[in-house]
């Protein structure tokens, strides 16, 4: 805590409450205007969530002061104030620009008089939250098309059979020839449904005609147009005939929907009881995502109809999704969120360790995939979702909650727990992954983004249409029947301090988080990614790519063991990288060398300035010598292992070499040639160049190795000539 304090007069509208002593932290500024503290409202009672838990989980480490009455009597307001807030799971609140600042009641050891904590959040996202974590509710945003639907008109149709004539006509290999046979096939004869839906409202199933219901559609909040749509449900096939505008034939859809969407659907939603708050997230125009929600969820149980304007978020095709633009309206912060989509880089970067990434649902290219493997793909989700509900409130409540109750007004702020994240509880997907195991689906199975707009215009004007983009607002019971996620047992796991480069003791849970956010402090990518395990007993084995470099491998019974063993050797690791890296400069007495060897500070790793080029090396391979056998294993296990040990021997102890892929000016290189240095305190010791990185690699180790058996040979001489003269 600051020593400056600031006395001020504390408000509950223009009701005065008492004095009190301000005591920012952090350096943080005396957030209050005019040194008057005036709360305009109390936030809402918590069931069984104190205030701080909350304002941990969506606004973490956020104090900007702590407040404390001058005095106060048993019957003063600010006593008053104090045990409401303090025994109802409360918190004042004090409204400034777009930002809540929370005044929370906390316990004291010494003081006898009210204290409190007083934390920021965006405004309006505590009440959102408060509901969700009291009813132990997360956040879900589907994507629609090759997700969760496919759909297509006449129009699209048509393109797709002649495109796929086209390639037939073209196409050599019999079996290939045959495939997309069948294919086409699949494409005719739902066209053919659908034509008999335009021209007859009536389709013949296996030989029986069926006739158009009338659907109305529920009103949308300020709309007094009431629309009935003709819609044929093929409940067995997952086939739904529907009209976007029910008096434009040509604006007939013929969807097939997922199947598993029932299983995932009453999941969300079981016996009234939500787990999830339900959102979408599509590139399609409005009024076709709006119908298409509507066919799957035809009761409103998943999103109302006065939520649905709100809920289903239409973006602009080509550009990226985003779960701030998604939840804009502070309804829930993206760390209790979760995405279902068949593609990752349409999110931001910042979002997708959030996607559960589903390979794209076609029909027709391959109408077996889905029932292929023993679990369904949505089937797959439902479970994904399960767990991760299930280990984010598992460490809300057996970890988060159990540290607050333990805090009082005297702690520090670096005190507050850990709070749990979605994405620790989600596997990161490799980029490439192929849809239904095929490389090469070869088109577009349905409409998306602005081809449905385009196909279905005119549109039609379901209600008021609000602007799609516009700038987002910045800022313990048991669980019913969820799946356990493993969580390591262990608390005293390591992590490293960015400030000394030693190794503190954290919960296990924050590897992952820790890594990510050294990810993004560095603009690297960092992804898990499943790989083969080569023990019997331990079934699952998971590297971890920090900007698609492997740093770090973990195997265990579980995903998620193998996910923190491998996030704990990555992280273990980087912190060799971190220390080896400062260890030549700490002890050095020349500043002016120092500041020319040194970059930008980033919080964990430092950026290389490279004395050539005189600019920041983005590219450095900062594996060392010492981080772990698996290292050197990646890199022709035989040679270059031999090579590293021989180099760790000649190596005083604590001294790590580094290797850099940065090649000087003064080096040429020719096409599909890679350059590799290495290091040793700030030296160059050898120089590789190859047609692989690798083999690079590799000759720069040789060369370091001569280099050093060089040094130790003159010094030997030296040393014993030495002994003879004296």
């Amino acid at each position: 805590m600051s020593r400056s304090v600031i006395n001020s007069t504390v408000y509950h509208g223009e009701v005065c409450l008492g004095e009190a002593e301000v005591f920012p932290t952090n350096n943080h500024a005396f957030p209050f205007p005019s040194n008057e503290i005036r709360i305009s409202h109390l936030s809402p009672p918590s069931e069984r969530c104190p205030p701080l838990s909350i304002l941990q989980t969506i606004s973490p480490f956020s104090v900007r002061c702590k407040v404390q009455a001058k005095s106060a009597t048993e019957q003063s307001l600010l006593r008053r104030l104090y045990l409401s807030c303090f025994q109802e799971y409360k918190s004042a609140v004090v409204v400034v620009g777009k930002e809540e600042l929370h005044l929370v009641a906390m316990p004291s050891k010494v003081e006898k008089v009210p204290c409190f904590w007083c934390c920021a959040v965006q405004a309006g996202l505590y009440a959102s939250c408060l509901g969700m974590l009291n009813l132990r509710c997360l956040a879900i945003v589907f994507d629609l098309d090759e997700t969760l639907i496919v759909a297509n008109t006449m129009k699209s149709f048509e393109d797709r059979i002649e495109a796929l004539s086209r390639r037939i006509d073209v196409e050599d290999d019999p079996v290939r020839v045959s495939g997309m046979s069948a294919e086409l096939k699949r494409y005719i004869e739902d066209k053919d449904l659908l034509k008999q839906y335009i021209e007859n409202d009536a389709v013949s199933d296996n030989g029986k005609l069926v006739g158009v219901q009338n659907e109305e559609v529920p009103g949308l909040p300020g709309s007094q147009e009431r629309i009935v749509r003709p819609v044929i449900r093929l409940q067995e096939r997952n086939i739904v005939l529907t009209r976007i505008n029910p008096e434009i034939r040509d604006t007939s859809v013929f969807v097939r929907l997922r199947p598993a969407w029932e299983d995932l659907r009453s999941y969300l939603n079981a016996k009234g009881r939500k787990r999830f708050e339900v959102y979408v997230c599509t590139m399609a125009e409005r009024d076709y995502a709006l119908e298409m929600w509507r066919l799957l969820d035809p009761e409103a149980y998943l999103i109302s109809s006065r939520q649905l304007l709100d809920r289903v978020v239409c973006v602009k095709s080509g550009s990226r999704k985003s779960l701030q633009h998604v939840f804009q309206d502070a309804v829930c912060h993206p760390k209790m969120a979760m995405v279902i989509d068949d593609r990752l880089q349409v999110w931001d970067d910042k979002d997708q360790p959030r996607v559960h990434v589903v390979p794209a649902f076609t029909p027709y290219y391959a109408p077996q995939a889905e029932m292929a493997n023993t679990v369904p793909v949505l089937c797959v989700a439902r479970n994904v979702a399960c767990n991760v509900r299930g280990g984010f409130f598992k460490e809300f409540d057996e970890s988060l909650l159990r540290k607050i109750f333990e805090l009082c007004y005297e702690n520090d702020i670096l005190d507050l727990p850990y709070a749990p994240d979605v994405r620790d509880y989600l596997m990161s997907e490799d980029a490439n992954v192929v849809p239904n195991s095929n490389k090469d689906v070869p088109i577009s199975e349905g409409m998306n983004g602005s081809e449905a707009e385009r196909r279905l215009s005119p549109p039609v004007h379901l209600g008021d249409e609000q602007q799609m983009q516009h700038q987002a607002q910045t800022s313990l019971s048991s669980l019913d029947d969820e799946l356990s996620v493993h969580r390591a047992s262990a608390n005293n796991k390591s992590h490293l301090d960015s400030e000394t480069g030693q190794i503190t003791l954290l919960p296990s849970s924050l590897f992952i988080g820790v890594l990510q956010e050294i990810g993004r402090r560095c603009d690297c990518k960092v992804e898990f990614r499943s790989v083969i395990g080569s023990s019997k007993d331990l079934h699952f084995s998971v590297e971890v790519l920090f900007s698609t470099e492997k740093i770090g491998i973990g195997m265990g019974r579980t995903r998620k063991e193998a996910q923190l063993q491998a996030a704990e050797n990555a992280l273990h690791n980087l912190a060799s990288n971190y220390v080896s890296f400062i260890a030549p400069n700490s002890g050095s007495t020349n500043r002016e060398s120092d500041n020319a060897s040194l970059g930008t500070e980033n919080g964990f790793l430092r950026d290389i300035i490279n004395p050539v080029l005189d600019e920041p090396s983005k590219n450095d391979d900062l594996v060392r010598a010492s981080t772990s056998e698996q290292m050197a294993q990646s890199n022709d296990s035989g040679g270059f292992s031999s090579v590293l040990s021989s180099i760790r021997e000649l190596c005083l102890e604590g001294q790590n070499i580094v290797f850099r892929d940065q090649a000087p000016a003064s080096v040429t290189l020719n096409k599909g040639e890679h350059y590799f240095q290495v290091e040793l305190a700030g030296q160059i010791l050898g120089k590789g160049v190859g047609l692989s990185r690798e083999d690079a690699k590799l000759q720069a180790a040789e060369e370091a190795l001569r280099t050093l058996k060089a040094t130790h040979s003159s010094q030997r001489q030296i040393s014993n000539s030495s002994r003879c003269n004296s």
